[in-house]
């Protein structure tokens, strides 16, 4: 006879069929059938964190007298194994369940209970010893605070400082390269391409200084709030130790909420980092749409640059190159815009002494993230570091300029200026050649007055 593919296990409700194979028990099981909904799963940093918490909580207990030794010692190597990604198949659980999180809570309890029952050779219970001094109304939001800072400070402001990096690299390689300005989509003044892709870096490094800036309040962990923020059950020291064991386990500055009614009850610190990650999302979206613009063509559009050729661009246009990766970006974009609606609108369900829209709020948040983390570094290798500039074309268009005529405002007045500039248009002459014809401006005042380098000086100030 072949082996059973299930097990029976209990809870308060009574007697569950689990697979047979699974680390996790009857609550998990319960949460499986009950919220059938998506594909959505928690990510492999929410996955870590959990890990994290759940071992730096048995390393607190144990330094309070709480736990003994061995137990700890148990229950910290099973966590560390749920932290480095051993046994994320054994978290199943659908992002849309009960709003706390407490379903995974539980799911982390009962895994690692079993995980460190193995290695203890005594039984290790979920709730009472792996859940010991917590609840999942602390847990959760412990847990959305600690995967994000880690996922900004480990992946995204790594990635905003190597595509600022880029940018400043390609700015020096083209500084010498004049191009139009454009204003409302019309030819303006012109600028130098390496002010352009300035601008740009400058977005990039405020974005690195808004999240920044966010940090100091993701720190403050709900770890020791327990079920409603008073820290029943829990030691009154337990807050402040389990978040000097994540603090010195990550090296990274956590510390103890100051109001665990605030933190349990709110997810304002996940809402003003997503906010700020829109930000980032709006640069990343005004880049994106700057290169398409500036690679459209080759005939028929701007021309001024041409992205990396990646990928054949049509299925029924031979030869056809679109600019793939500014696209992909903007669809990044886009999409983070659209999860700093629903960590909005997450956070503001909190009621009373808890917030009942955790989960979604993590995974959005940890989306954000990883996708802005993902794209920046996808458009500094495969957009900005390759593109070549076509400088015929830009310099031929800059010459033809009209709008150059703004140079000489101060020198012949507003309406002369005016008059040239339409005449040189009307007729497609130069607009150095119309104003040698229609002002008393000699050949050389022109070219001084008309040099395009020397209309690109300014517009940066030094710090």
């Amino acid at each position: 006879m072949s082996e059973p593919t299930y097990r029976i296990e209990k809870d308060s409700l009574g007697e569950v069929r689990v697979p047979a194979d699974a680390l996790y028990a009857a609550q998990t099981q319960r949460a499986v059938d009950n919220f059938p909904i998506s594909d959505m799963r928690f990510p492999r940093s929410f996955i870590r964190a959990l890990g994290l918490i759940k071992g730096a909580a048995a390393a607190a207990n144990e330094k309070l007298g709480l736990m003994d030794s061995a137990m700890s010692a148990a229950i910290q190597s099973a966590s560390a194994e749920v932290a480095q990604g051993m046994h994320d198949a054994q978290f199943p659980l659908d992002i849309f369940q009960t709003g706390s999180g407490t379903s995974t809570n539980m799911n982390a309890n009962e895994v690692i209970a079993n995980l460190a029952t193995q290695k203890l050779g005594a039984k290790v219970h979920p709730n009472d010893h792996v859940n010991m001094s917590q609840s999942s109304n602390d847990v959760i939001p412990t847990g959305i605070h600690v995967s994000a800072y880690l996922a900004v400070a480990e992946e995204l402001l790594p990635a905003l400082a190597y595509l600022s990096d880029a940018l400043d690299k390609k700015a020096a390689e083209v500084d010498h390269v004049v191009t139009t300005g454009r204003t409302h989509l019309m030819d303006a003044m012109p600028v130098r391409l390496s002010q352009e892709l300035g601008g740009w870096s400058s977005q990039i490094r405020h974005g690195i200084e808004r999240v920044q800036s966010s940090l100091s309040r993701l720190a403050e962990l709900a770890q020791g709030g327990t079920a409603v923020g008073t820290g029943i059950n829990a030691h009154p020291a337990f807050g402040a130790g389990i978040a000097a064991e994540l603090a010195e386990w990550t090296g990274q500055p956590f510390v103890t909420s100051a109001n665990y009614f605030e933190s349990l009850s709110t997810q304002d610190a996940a809402v003003e980092l997503s906010g700020q990650l829109k930000v980032v999302a709006t640069s990343l979206m005004k880049i994106s749409n700057d290169l398409r613009w500036m690679n459209s063509g080759p005939i028929a559009g701007f021309g001024e640059i041409s992205l990396p050729a990646l990928q054949p661009g049509s299925s029924i246009m031979p030869g056809k190159i679109n600019p793939v990766i500014p696209e992909a970006v903007a669809m990044v974009a886009a999409q983070v815009t659209g999860n700093d609606l629903v960590i909005t609108l997450a956070g503001q369900s909190g009621n009373f002494q808890l917030n009942v829209m955790l989960p979604v709020a993590a995974y959005n948040l940890l989306q954000s993230i990883s996708l802005l983390a993902g794209a920046s570094r996808l458009l500094a290798d495969k957009a900005i570091a390759g593109f070549t500039v076509n400088e015929e074309k830009i310099s031929g268009l800059v010459g033809r300029n009209p709008i150059l005529v703004t140079a000489l405002n101060p020198v012949i007045g507003y309406e002369m200026g005016a008059k040239i500039a339409k005449t040189a248009y009307a007729e497609g002459r130069t607009l150095r050649e119309v104003a040698l014809e229609m002002t008393e401006l000699t050949s050389d005042e022109l070219d001084r007055l008309l040099d395009p380098r020397q209309l690109t000086e300014g517009g940066i100030q030094e710090a």
